[in-house]
């Protein structure tokens, strides 16, 4: 478990990228390349390309592993005859096996193949807000929320959409990332403007025809509650009750969904 060294009651998973000591967000400054605690952020030291690129890729692991795990089961949409239907899930309508637990899941790596506009631009999101925020939540946090957002975005399906069509895509897992941010802009310390932009046109987009709007803003809300959860109760005694309300929180919608 790490620890900020100028706060050891925080918990983080984000270290300067200089000295490599662990900070909280109340101490990290973005810079070139990542975040940096307080000593290094009064230096100006220019940092090489090269640097950046492995700096990047190390600080957001899990965000580029989905982004490969979607490009590529995209890749064999095109490919593979019918594995968009063994794929994706269906709001009621088509049988009890178009509408599992694991088809919730697989929904979420599976894109419109007769648009790619629907996979760039999830995927082109995911990177912003992951590079973004998988450093401050840490890997374990960001996969939480990712996952669940995707349970949460489909259990809204069922509730205001309940009618029998296809739903899949990242975008309800990547609506929780964009309630992520609105939770933690403010500790952030960055320019909010161009993603609060980012989540303004999807939210708007959302209620374009043939859109899945309900999974948009069930993920939504099931990231702001879940970020407002993790990220904002800072005590140290407290931690066990915080993962003891996520834990419960997921278990319900799991349950809920099933």
């Amino acid at each position: 478990m790490n620890r900020c060294y100028r706060h050891p009651d925080r918990e983080t998973g984000v270290s300067c990228q200089r000295c490599d000591r662990y900070i909280c967000p109340d101490c990290s400054t973005p810079g070139a390349v990542g975040y940096l605690c307080p000593e290094d952020a009064k230096d100006t030291i220019k940092v090489q390309r090269a640097n950046f690129q492995k700096s990047l890729f190390a600080s957001a692991p899990v965000t580029f592993t989905l982004i490969g795990l979607n490009v590529l089961v995209y890749v064999g949409q095109m490919l593979i005859p019918n594995l968009t239907d063994a794929l994706v899930y269906w709001n009621v309508g088509k049988g009890t096996e178009y509408s599992t637990l694991l088809r919730a899941i697989t929904s979420g790596f599976a894109h419109d193949p007769s648009s790619i506009t629907h996979i760039l631009f999830n995927m082109y999101s995911l990177f912003v807000l992951g590079t973004l925020l998988e450093p401050i939540l840490g890997k374990i946090r960001f996969i939480i929320i990712y996952f669940l957002s995707l349970i949460g975005g489909l259990v809204a399906v069922g509730f205001l959409n309940p009618m029998g069509y296809a739903v899949y895509g990242a975008s309800g897992a990547i609506f929780g990332l964009m309630g992520a941010f609105a939770v933690m802009f403010r500790t952030l310390r960055v320019n909010p403007v161009q993603m609060l932009v980012l989540i303004g046109v999807n939210v708007a987009l959302s209620f374009l025809p043939g859109i899945a709007w309900a999974a948009h803003l069930g993920g939504l809300a099931t990231g702001a509650l879940l970020t407002a959860t993790l990220v904002l109760i800072k005590n140290p005694k407290l931690e066990i009750v915080q993962w003891v309300v996520v834990g419960s929180f997921g278990g319900f919608l799991i349950g809920f969904f099933v």
